[in-house]
């Protein structure tokens, strides 16, 4: 399997400030918001790193898969797989639902295929 080294340290920067924003912040604004837009891009990135083939609606599969477990944790899934001991798994499933979630995955999947364009332009110059 070849990595895209590119989109791999793209992920581990965005990883780092992601645990730096669950762990540090406690606002209004940058962990419940722009944590939210950031985790679609994480994903993205990690996905394209380790895949070297271009999936044209891969923006809108995490869309769907953030927003499955958005409603996950509306049925509160932590507790009926009995892991809420588990604060890594708590934390990565969430425990909270709020449809603005589901907002900011949507902003985070446009800025994705505003990447996408922006670097397909880039790309064909």
């Amino acid at each position: 399997m070849k990595l895209n080294k590119k989109y791999i340290l793209i992920f581990l920067i965005i990883l780092f400030i992601e645990i730096g924003i669950a762990s540090f912040l406690e606002d209004s604004i940058i962990r419940p918001y722009i944590g939210d837009i950031l985790v679609v891009v994480l994903i993205y990135t990690l996905i394209r790193g380790l895949i070297p083939k271009v999936i044209k609606l891969l923006p809108i599969y995490i869309f769907i898969l953030a927003t499955m477990v958005e409603f996950a944790q509306y049925l509160h899934i932590v507790d009926m797989l009995n892991l809420q001991d588990s604060k890594l798994l708590s934390i990565i499933i969430g425990s909270t639902f709020d449809v603005k979630d589901i907002v900011c995955y949507l902003i985070g999947t446009v800025i994705l295929f505003i990447w996408i364009k922006i670097e397909k332009n880039i790309n064909n110059s």
